[in-house]
C-alpha cells in the first residue's frame, strides 16, 4: 500500500521555474535550486558553490584529505563511499555489471560502458590532428604523443623514454633478463609476447605474411617489408661513414662494424671475436676436434 501511495497521492507543490508538481516540498526546493542554477552551499576554502550540502561535504575532503571509508582487507582509504564499494570488489571478485551481448562482467559500470563500444563500433574520442578515433580517452591520450613527441615514461637504467607505461615495463625486461613468455612446444623463453608468437610459427610452419610480387611467405610482417625492397630496390639505411645504402637496419649495424672495428661476438676457447654472430657459430669448426 505504501508504494501505491507514491503514485496516487496529491502533488500540492509546484515549481515556479518549470511548473512541475511534487508531493514533497523539500524535493521541490532542491529541484528549483538545480533548475535555476542556485548554489547556496559554498566552500570556505576555494569558494566553489554547490546546490546540495552533501556535495559540498564531499568536495571539502579534496582540501582536508579526509578519507573516512577504509577497506578492512588492505586498509586503503577513500573519500567517497562509492569508490570504496568499487574497491572492495577487487577482494570479493564481484562483477555486477554484465554485457548483454557477450556476457563479460565488470566491477564498474563505466568499464562496461567502454566495453560495449567493442560491439557497437563507437569511437567517441577523435584525434584533432589526424582524425583517428578511439574507444577510450586514455587510448587517445597515448596516441597524441605520436604527434607531440612526448615520452613521459623513462627507463631508470638506460634513460630510454617511451610513450606508454606498458612499453617501459616490457623494455625493463631487457635489463632484468626476465623472459616470462615460454613456448609450450620446446620450452624456449622470450622477453616479449610478440617473440614467442613469431617463434611458435616455426613449429607450426605458419607464414602469414606473403610478398605480393613473388609470393614468398614469411613469419613476420617486418621481414616481408624488408624483402619487398629487393623488388623495389629501395635502400633506406645509409652508412654515415661511407654512404653505402642497405635494405635492412640490421645489415647496416653489421656494416658499420667494419668501420668501428667492433667485434662483440667472442669465442670462449681462443678469445677470437667476430662482428657477426653467424661467424661465431661457424668458427669452432676451424679447431681440431670441433664438430662440423
Amino acid at each position: 500500500m505504501e508504494n501505491q501511495k507514491i503514485y496516487t497521492e496529491e502533488k500540492p507543490y509546484q515549481s515556479d521555474v518549470c511548473k512541475k508538481l511534487f508531493t514533497d516540498r523539500s524535493v521541490m526546493i532542491l529541484h528549483q535550486q538545480t533548475r535555476s542554477e542556485e548554489k547556496p552551499y559554498q566552500s570556505n576554502i576555494c569558494s566553489e558553490p554547490f546546490t546540495q550540502n552533501s556535495s559540498l561535504i564531499l568536495h571539502q575532503r579534496t582540501h582536508t584529505g579526509e578519507k573516512p571509508y577504509q577497506c578492512d582487507v588492505c586498509e586503503k582509504s577513500f573519500a567517497r563511499k562509492y569508490h570504496f564499494e568499487e574497491h572492495r570488489r577487487i577482494h570479493t571478485g564481484e562483477k555486477p555489471y554484465q554485457c548483454d551481448i557477450c556476457e563479460k562482467s565488470f566491477t564498474r559500470k563505466y568499464y562496461l560502458k567502454e566495453h560495449r563500444r567493442i560491439h557497437t563500433g563507437e569511437k567517441p574520442y577523435q584525434c584533432d590532428i589526424c582524425e583517428k578515433s578511439f574507444t577510450r580517452k586514455d587510448y587517445l591520450k597515448e596516441h597524441c604523443r605520436i604527434h607531440t613527441g612526448e615520452k613521459p615514461y623513462q627507463c631508470n637504467v638506460c634513460s630510454k623514454s617511451f610513450t606508454q607505461n606498458s612499453s617501459l615495463k616490457s623494455h625493463l625486461r631487457i635489463h632484468t633478463g626476465e623472459s616470462p613468455y615460454q613456448c609450450d612446444v620446446c620450452g624456449k623463453s622470450f622477453t616479449f609476447r610478440s617473440g614467442v608468437i613469431v617463434h611458435q610459427r616455426k613449429h607450426m610452419g605458419e607464414k602469414p605474411y606473403q610478398c605480393d610480387v613473388c609470393g614468398k611467405s614469411f613469419t613476420q610482417n617486418i621481414t616481408v617489408t624488408a624483402h619487398r625492397r629487393i623488388h623495389t630496390e629501395e635502400k633506406p639505411y645509409q652508412c654515415n661513414v661511407c654512404s653505402k645504402s642497405l635494405i635492412q637496419n640490421s645489415g647496416m649495424l653489421f656494416h658499420q662494424r667494419t668501420h668501428t672495428g667492433e667485434n662483440p661476438y667472442q669465442y670462449d676457447v681462443c678469445d677470437k671475436s667476430f662482428s657477426d654472430s653467424s661467424y661465431q657459430i661457424e668458427h669452432p669448426q676451424t679447431h681440431t676436434g670441433a664438430v662440423a
